[in-house]
């Protein structure tokens, strides 16, 4: 739980340099749009978090998203409802093809993913004829990702939606305690006689489908589906559920510090763009990419030297008993 503290403090000084240094850095525009832009990273974190907690890993979520949001166009002069099903209907059967080839054909979670966010990167490109591919304006499509709802970015509701149901899956469900007994050690869960695979075709589908509906909202939100973008989401979405204190290795996660890593690096992004607005520093969006790779790679270097501290491996048997132990309750 110190892990925790620390991101929150980390998170709480950040808000109160922002304020200071920065005008209007806590102003409504800047929370509102912060949160209409960040949801689409929260979407495929969330169903990041439940991947890594099993202990695989999902490369294709930035693919996925980018697909969606040509599927998504689309369909949109069928009408806003349709092109958010679809959006979201194809990111879910990308997630199920992920999670019938992990557990049928016993391919690696990595190879398996990185294979199919190849797949969905040229899908997009071959719907969109490799160019961005407009939404309609009469469908009312646009309004999902710019339209407010209570004084609340649309985006934001929809991944508040989706956090509280993974929080309670997660913390208050037979299958959050499945996912975390398979990620602790598989096969204790399967002589515990729990459906591995089952639960890992669902935890994957749940990842595509949190993927197409953050390339729904990026189509709607931008007005195009955009079949170059989502590259370099997946650092994203990693990089925030270890910094949430998520094991790579699996057995442990939180969704609460899973959202609070999505925060911190979002606000660390939001900053350097004030920053570039004062005109102190001025770093291309690509810089994005070179500090996400640097985060994951200090909180993986950190969490690999906490392990090695840890009182027991995970691997020795009474690590094993514990996660029997833990699923059963």
């Amino acid at each position: 739980m110190k892990k925790n503290y620390v991101i929150l403090l980390v998170l709480a000084a950040l808000v109160i340099f922002g304020a200071i240094r920065y005008d209007n850095f806590i102003s409504a525009y800047n929370v509102t749009s912060f949160w209409r832009y960040n949801a689409m990273f929260a979407l495929i974190s969330i169903g990041m978090c439940f991947v890594i907690i099993t202990g695989g890993i999902d490369l294709s979520v930035g693919t996925v998203a980018a697909m969606a949001s040509v599927v998504s166009a689309l369909v949109s002069p069928h009408g806003a409802t349709l092109a958010v099903l679809a959006g979201a209907g194809s990111g879910l059967v990308v997630g199920i093809v992920n999670g019938l080839i992990i557990t049928r054909l016993r391919i690696l979670p990595f190879i398996t993913t990185l294979a199919t966010s190849l797949a969905a990167h040229g899908l997009a490109l071959l719907f969109g004829h490799n160019d961005a591919v407009a939404i309609s304006a009469e469908s009312g499509f646009a309004v999902f990702g710019q339209g407010d709802l209570f004084g609340l970015p649309i985006p934001a509701w929809v991944s508040l939606i989706a956090f509280v149901i993974a929080l309670v899956a997660l913390g208050y469900s037979r299958f959050g305690r499945h996912a975390l007994a398979a990620g602790g050690s598989e096969e204790a869960a399967r002589l515990m006689g729990l459906n591995i695979d089952r639960l890992l075709v669902v935890v994957y589908a749940v990842s595509g489908l949190l993927a197409g509906l953050a390339g729904v909202i990026l189509a709607s939100q931008f007005g195009a589906g955009q079949p170059n973008e989502g590259l370099g989401w997946e650092l994203f979405a990693i990089s925030a559920v270890v910094l949430g204190g998520t094991l790579l290795t699996g057995g442990e996660g939180s969704i609460g510090m899973t959202i609070a890593g999505v925060v911190l690096l979002g606000l660390v992004f939001n900053m350097l763009n004030f920053e570039n607005g004062m005109g102190f520093i001025s770093l291309s969006a690509y810089w994005q990419s070179v500090i996400r790779g640097v985060f994951l790679l200090v909180v993986i270097v950190l969490q690999a030297r906490a392990l090695k501290k840890g009182p027991a491996s995970k691997d020795d048997g009474s690590a094993g008993q514990a996660v029997a132990e833990r699923g059963k309750g």
